[in-house]
Parts: C-alpha cells; sequence; structure tokens
C-alpha cells in the first residue's frame, strides 16, 4: 500500500462516518490538529473529536478535490467539507446551517500508518457559514471588559417580581467551557420551570454572569433544588468548578411602564395607562416583554 492509499483509505473512514476506523490509520503516538481541534489531539481523543463532529453534522461528507505525494513520507490533500448542523456542536444548540468549507490537509507517514496530520481551514467561514456573529474585540481596556451575551425571550408579557444575578469565575479555559456546557442544560430546562419569564447570560474572560427574570423569589429558589443548577453548584462547592462565585436574588421596588412608539404619529405612549391606545386615536404596537 503506498501513501496515496494509505491517506485515501484515511478519508474513506472520514466519509464513513467510523472514528475507530480514523483512529486506526493514526500510528501509535500520531497526532492529528486543525483551527477548532484546541491543538494536537492523539489516540482515542481523535477518535472523540471526529465522534463530536459526526453529531453536530449527521450528514458530514468530504469531497476530496486532490491528492498527491510531496515527499517519501508526505501526503498532501485538498477537499470540501460540507454538512447540516442538526446537532449539538462545540457546546451549542444545532443552527440548522449548511457548510460547503474547502481546506487541506498535510500528512506524515510512516511504516503505512498516519504519523501526524495538520488540517487547515478558514475557521471564520466556518463560524459564518453555521449562522454565527463573527466579532473581534479587544478583552480588556482599562476598567472595561468585552464578551458576549445571549437572551432567552418567551415572549411573556407579566411584570418580574424577582431578578436573580449569579456569576462564576473560571479558572481557566477548559472551566469556562464546562460553565458554558452546564449553562446550556440549565437553558433548556428554564422554559418548564414555573414562574420564569426570561434570561440574559453575560460571558467575560474572568466572569461568567447568568441573570433571569421570575414571577416571585420562591419561583427563583426552586431552580437551585435540582437538575443542572444543583449539580453546578455541587462542582463549585467541591473545589472541581471555579475560583469565587455569588448568587443573589432581587425582589422589585418599583417597574414603570412599558412605553411604546405610535406608528401613525410617532408619539410615545404608556401602553398600561393608556390602554393600548395613542392619544391620536390610533392603537398602540403591542409592548414586548419587560424581560
Amino acid at each position: 500500500m503506498n501513501n496515496i492509499d494509505v491517506a485515501n483509505q484515511y478519508f474513506d473512514a472520514w466519509n464513513n462516518h467510523d472514528s475507530n476506523a480514523i483512529v486506526a490509520t493514526f500510528a501509535d503516538g500520531g497526532t492529528y490538529s486543525d483551527p477548532a481541534s484546541g491543538g494536537e489531539l492523539t489516540g482515542p481523543a481523535i477518535g472523540g473529536y471526529a465522534s463530536g463532529l459526526f453529531a453536530g453534522f449527521p450528514d458530514l461528507s468530504f469531497d476530496i478535490v486532490s491528492v498527491a505525494s510531496t515527499g517519501e513520507d508526505s501526503v498532501s490533500a485538498q477537499w470540501v467539507m460540507k454538512g447540516t448542523n442538526s446537532g449539538d456542536f462545540a457546546g451549542g444548540p444545532p443552527t440548522g446551517g449548511s457548510i460547503t468549507l474547502p481546506g487541506a490537509d498535510f500528512i506524515t507517514i510512516e511504516d503505512g500508518k498516519m504519523k501526524s496530520v495538520q488540517g487547515y481551514f478558514d475557521q471564520r467561514t466556518l463560524v459564518e457559514q453555521l449562522g454565527l456573529q463573527v466579532i473581534v474585540q479587544p478583552y480588556q481596556i482599562g476598567p472595561v471588559q468585552w464578551g458576549s451575551a445571549v437572551r432567552m425571550n418567551l415572549g411573556n408579557p407579566a411584570k418580574p417580581g424577582a431578578i436573580s444575578l449569579t456569576w462564576i469565575a473560571p479558572r481557566s479555559e477548559e472551566e469556562g467551557n464546562k460553565i458554558r456546557d452546564f449553562t446550556q442544560k440549565i437553558i433548556q430546562e428554564l422554559p418548564k420551570a414555573p414562574g420564569f419569564l426570561g434570561l440574559v447570560t453575560a460571558s467575560l474572560r474572568d466572569k461568567m454572569f447568568s441573570i433571569t427574570a421570575w414571577d416571585s423569589a420562591d419561583d427563583a429558589a426552586k431552580l437551585t433544588q435540582d437538575g443542572p443548577h444543583k449539580e453546578a453548584m455541587s462542582e463549585f462547592f467541591s473545589g472541581n468548578l471555579g475560583s469565587a462565585a455569588s448568587t443573589s436574588v432581587w425582589v422589585q421596588e418599583r417597574i414603570n411602564a412599558v412605553w411604546v412608539r405610535c406608528g401613525s404619529c410617532d408619539q410615545i405612549s404608556s401602553y398600561d395607562r393608556d390602554e393600548g391606545k395613542c392619544q391620536c386615536g390610533e392603537a398602540l404596537p403591542d409592548p414586548p416583554p419587560y424581560w
């Protein structure tokens, strides 16, 4: 079997969605890396990475554009990765976005096995094809920090009776990813929680926040009694997650009316006070939820 045959065997394993066969093409200590792998992977970690891609893209395939020997023990290949993100991927829910992503592998082969695979593709193109935002910003300038935010809005127009604020400080990027996994699980449970109105999360380099709105403080307290939130708290107090954290529940003193702009005369009116009608006589647009 020549080197190109070895490389084709490797690509066939990917197209067959066989993570064990992918691992079997590598020599002992053989390494794999690409822009999304988080560094060099070896052994079962290669199979785990492949399985994560197959879960996120059940129809994943590689169209091989070219494969060529570039030396006695090296092969280069051009390919186009295709698939639809219909499963969880990289800690996030499916976007439904489809990708057609060109890339290349530079492969070193030893005794009929893959000694190393270095993959290249444009990570920004991958993110944009999935319909995700690409934002370039600093982590911090002076006292000002930047990060990312997520909002969950169920469309409930009720005024919040209580606001819950939680933050936790991760000790590493790995812990930050673990906290995001817990947050994702909690988000999936929240729509079923009695009294839940809405959520905003904010992720910074050294702190991760979640703010939730509830009908009452009692409803907010129930979230901590079981499920992923309780599991995350257990991980924190056992020393396995975060360097510091804080939780609190705030009961409202005053919530002002929602003001909306009339689509006819462009004036602002209080939807509740004016019973949904502008002073010009036209019906006001439905107000957005408080949260």
